[in-house]
């Protein structure tokens, strides 16, 4: 009797069922739309960060609207800002750019709050990209401090923190120095990894997160540029265009993508739709993408939220740690996110197919 009457007391929540349905059966709730992204939400704040990850899920939060959450972002990553200036390190990984990833929302948080310690904190980490970080000779900055190397990931880490810092010239150079060693015209793709002191590429795949690193990377850019920049924002533009049609001539029935963009041998992986979505809703309500693509990205919409579990975790991204495999990523979650709000900010989006 004891034990009967503790279950009846226990609190469930909302994996309770409720009783007396017409048919006697168990009511089970369908979730909202804001139940999902509150789960998607809290699924990524409950994961371990690195300093990009933690730089991504910032912005997933400030976007969303979720301000008071952006500033303890922001706060946490200068908590662990090292000497360089680096902000959100966790280890000794020698990462050069990933922690500007950071510097918007650190940024945004020290106007919002009029702090000047975060303000002073975005200061250094500019200083550091600007006078410190390693970089190949016309200035173009490496993705790690141990090898002359530059990665497609450095295109949304970097540039937008420069953009926003007061740096736009150095923003648009530093795309322009990127793009240059991994665009590949004949693809309309970007490749991985190019290796300055070899001068060839140490990962020549078309990596589809690393595809859309740079698409939204780009994108964030060109919405900074002051209105002065109108030749180079039109150019960086015409750069994200271009790689979405690279992308979208790959785009699986599902709407999903393979992990390397142009090799059906590689995993199906789910966070490059997220991340292209979030482009074209950006894009299109800004006028300077076709509203045709709108069809694509509700396709793709559509096949990220197939991927959310009963937790919030969105599965089949390119997974934590070694990113080699599907499974779940902060910047799986923070995209789902940034999807959402720039679906939301387009239109009034309920569920995909609503």
């Amino acid at each position: 009797m004891r034990r009967r009457n503790f279950l009846k007391a226990l609190p469930l929540g909302p994996l309770a069922l409720k009783r007396g349905s017409p048919s006697g059966r168990p009511e089970v709730k369908t979730p909202s739309p804001g139940d999902i992204r509150g789960k998607v939400r809290r699924a990524m704040l409950c994961m371990q960060r690195d300093a990009w990850e933690q730089g991504v899920a910032a912005q997933a939060l400030l976007e969303s609207g979720e301000r008071d959450l952006a500033i303890l972002m922001a706060k946490e990553a200068v908590v662990r800002q090292d000497a360089e200036g680096r902000l959100a390190i966790l280890s000794c990984w020698p990462g050069v750019t990933d922690a500007a990833a950071n510097g918007p929302v650190v940024l945004w948080a020290a106007e919002e709050c009029r702090d000047g310690r975060l303000r002073a904190a975005a200061d250094a980490m500019l200083a550091y990209l600007m006078r410190k970080a390693p970089r190949a000779a016309d200035g173009t900055l490496y993705h790690v401090s141990d090898k002359p190397q530059v990665w497609v990931d450095s295109l949304f880490m970097a540039p937008p923190f420069l953009a926003q810092a007061g740096q736009p010239a150095e923003a648009v150079r530093q795309v322009e120095g990127m793009r240059r060693r991994l665009w590949l015209p004949g693809k309309k793709l970007f490749a991985a990894v190019w290796d300055e002191g070899r001068n060839a590429f140490e990962r020549p795949d078309c990596w589809g997160v690393g595809n859309g690193w740079a698409a939204a990377g780009m994108t964030r850019v060109a919405q900074a540029l002051p209105a002065a920049m109108a030749a180079e924002k039109d150019r960086l533009r015409g750069y994200v265009s271009d790689v979405l049609d690279g992308c979208l001539r790959c785009m699986r029935p599902d709407g999903l993508f393979h992990d390397v963009v142009d090799a059906a041998g590689s995993f199906v992986e789910t966070n490059l739709a997220q991340i292209l979505a979030y482009v074209i809703y950006r894009g299109v309500r800004g006028g300077w993408l076709p509203p045709a693509l709108l069809a694509k990205a509700a396709v793709m919409r559509r096949a990220a939220w197939g991927k959310v579990d009963d937790l919030g975790l969105v599965q089949g991204v390119c997974g934590s740690p070694e990113f080699s495999s599907p499974a779940t990523a902060t910047e799986g979650q923070a995209f789902f996110l940034l999807m959402e709000a720039a679906c939301r900010e387009y239109s009034s989006a309920g569920p995909p197919g609503a």
